[in-house]
């Protein structure tokens, strides 16, 4: 339990420098450096048996699931029974010939990849607090593909009954909301649960639930306040939102359409264009870019009154490859993406983004930079 009592220490210093929280629970964000994917750690275990684990954020997916082969004891594991409430309320569940509750367990980083675990309830213990049951899967692979090396699994941040922030509030009787702040280097964000107050702008939208994934409406796409010329019905489906896409990734016709726009602009600028370097298309000279402003791209959404613009700024549009080359940080994701747009999580990094399902509203600070602060602590 000493390293449990240390993480708790670290854990009540996370709060940046820009934000007074009224969050009821508070748990780190660490960034994979190497594959570009964020995760969290909590404890689960009962009796002194506790294993932290990590657990990789996936706005998609619907019930937690983990290796369970890393716990140091399973003698709290209970089974879930197939008839069960829980069992029934799970989407994709099923049975085995033991009448154990099974779930499908997709991999958002594995292509067409799922395989069924058994699911199961423990003690989950994070940031002085714990609570049981805590509905999840034990993962029927040992290594899932894909997830960085420290990550034993995923943890289910969609809007369905068993995500695991929807079974925080509801065990503490807590506004059903969370929000993100990613950091940009491998030092850890913040991830609430429950409510939050801020001290930098902030700007709510509402939001739309399919699949139990999170959509936001799109009116307009701007480089540098110059609207981009698109077929509307490119638009109609509003963007996802990722956690586990590192760059946003646009229909062709709308990267086209950004992508000649954003270099029109940085020409004008001074800023010439390079050789792409994949699985970036746009690349510019770093060198003419280092004493110049980087076209600045923003999102039209609708407001309380008026359209509100989401603004990404030159450490969210453009990925530096070397002391040479920049890139335009989005990705051409073809004719027949399912999604036309898809914001990633390089996008995101030093963003407060709230998910408010007891408004079904989004909610989006400034970058946290322009007040001289990060999500990185």
């Amino acid at each position: 339990m000493g390293g449990y009592t240390r993480l708790l220490v670290v854990l009540s210093m996370l709060a940046a420098v820009a934000l007074t929280s009224k969050a009821q629970y508070v748990i780190s964000i660490n960034k994979d450096e190497a594959t570009k994917q964020f995760y969290t750690s909590f404890y689960i275990g009962d009796d002194g048996m506790e294993t932290r684990v990590n657990l990789l954020l996936d706005l998609g997916t619907n019930l937690t699931w983990a290796n369970c082969r890393r716990l140091e004891s399973l003698s709290s594991l209970h089974l879930v029974r197939c008839q069960s409430p829980t069992c029934k309320a799970i989407p994709g569940n099923g049975c085995d010939s033991r009448n154990i509750c099974l779930y499908q367990q997709p991999n958002p980083l594995g292509k067409n990849s799922s395989v069924t675990g058994r699911v199961v309830q423990d003690t989950a213990s994070f940031t002085a607090s714990s609570f049981r049951p805590f509905t999840f899967s034990c993962a029927a692979v040992k290594t899932p593909q894909g997830l960085p090396p420290p990550v034993a699994g995923i943890l289910g941040l969609s809007t369905g009954e068993y995500s695991f922030w929807r079974q925080v509030t509801k065990k503490f009787n807590i506004i059903p909301q969370f929000t993100l702040c990613l950091p940009s280097s491998g030092t850890t964000g913040n991830f609430y649960i429950g409510g939050i107050s801020y001290s930098v702008p902030r700007t709510p939208t509402s939001m739309r639930v399919s699949s139990g994934e999170y959509f936001f409406v799109v009116n307009s796409i701007y480089v540098d306040g110059t609207p981009l010329s698109l077929n509307p019905g490119l638009l109609n489906g509003g963007a996802k939102l990722s956690t586990v896409v590192p760059y946003t990734v646009l229909h062709t016709d709308i990267y086209n359409a950004l992508a000649q726009s954003f270099t029109l602009k940085a020409k004008a600028m001074g800023i010439s264009q390079v050789r792409s370097v994949a699985p970036f298309k746009n690349c510019f000279d770093a060198r003419a870019a280092a004493g110049n402003n980087i076209p600045v791209i923003e999102i039209g959404v609708p407001g309380k009154i008026r359209e509100e613009r989401w603004t990404f700024h030159g450490t969210n549009t453009v990925v530096n490859i070397n002391k040479k080359v920049i890139c335009l940080a989005f990705i051409d994701a073809g004719k027949k993406p399912k999604e036309n747009i898809v914001v990633g999580t390089y996008q995101l990094q030093n963003y407060i983004v709230t998910f408010d399902m007891s408004r079904t509203e989004l909610t989006f600070s400034d970058s946290l930079l322009l007040h001289n602060t990060s999500c990185s602590s």
